[in-house]
């Protein structure tokens, strides 16, 4: 079934999105001398790291299969598609519009925190310019299925950009560890919130074959980039907690402020 996000009530072309075209170019990171070098895999991985992928792989491991054309599928012709319901829709709308905004307050975070932490710690330039350029290229990926679908962004931006440079300047004077404590705060929520989508992307894909649909590459694909996504940012969070994010002093106090803070964002996102 191929996968439409267009809908009545939010009909605006790419050339409507100034804030998207405005943004991506200021994002970019001064040319660093210092070539990425190879980053050694966290030996002090977080436990909600290993839970948030078991959550999701433990429930589906058994439809990842069904969402890849097998041999029945190419000798027998696909069956017509029904159009989304409102509520399919509606999620997808909304996933679209969280995931931009969350990946565009993702760079300003590491836009902000980079100057300050390179200055103190020179050695983790090639790792701020690594996760910096990862979530650049998600940011990237959300603007074309923000245009592409159609999709109303949020109405928040103006809000996230300043929130978001502030969270990374300040947490970055605090020190090193403040600044690897909000990215483990920041990636612990984001990974459970793809985690939550893969989920609800999974189940709609398996209706749909249930009922005698055919699944869209559309939306094959989506399953497949927010789980891709999810992973990177994962990885974001082990290289946090390695470089002694839970150092940061207060640690739980700073965590859960910046945790309850990306909750709130998500929320209104959403529906904002």
């Amino acid at each position: 079934m191929a996968l439409s996000l267009r809908t009545k009530r939010c009909i605006i072309s790419p050339s409507q999105f100034p804030i998207c075209e405005f943004l991506v170019p200021s994002l970019r990171l001064r040319p660093l001398q210092t070539q990425l070098h190879s980053i050694s895999a966290s030996t002090r991985r977080n436990h909600s790291t290993t839970s948030i992928r078991n959550s999701e792989e433990t429930h589906h491991a058994s439809q990842t299969t069904r969402i890849k054309a097998g041999a029945e599928a190419a000798s027998n012709p696909a069956p017509r598609g029904k159009p989304l319901t409102s509520a399919q829709r509606e999620f997808l709308d909304s996933a679209l519009r969280v995931n931009q905004a969350g990946e565009l307050a993702a760079c300003l975070i590491y836009t902000a925190q980079t100057p300050v932490v390179v200055a103190s710690h020179p050695h983790l330039r090639p790792l701020m310019k690594h996760m910096y350029d990862q979530e650049a290229g998600h940011f990237k990926i959300f603007n074309e299925l923000i245009a592409k679908h159609r999709v109303r962004p949020t109405a928040m931006y103006p809000v996230w950009t300043f929130a978001a440079s502030a969270l990374g300047w300040g947490t970055a004077v605090m020190g090193r560890e403040a600044a690897m404590a909000c990215t483990e705060a920041v990636e612990t929520e984001i990974g459970s919130h793809y985690n939550e989508q893969v989920k609800v992307l999974l189940e709609m894909a398996e209706q749909m074959e249930t009922s005698g649909e055919t699944i869209g590459e559309d939306l094959k694909e989506l399953i497949g980039n927010i789980r891709r996504i999810r992973d990177e940012e994962l990885e974001h969070l082990d290289h946090a907690v390695a470089n002694d994010a839970q150092k940061a002093v207060p640690h739980e106090l700073l965590t859960g402020l910046i945790r309850a803070g990306c909750r709130g964002a998500i929320w209104v996102s959403e529906r904002v």
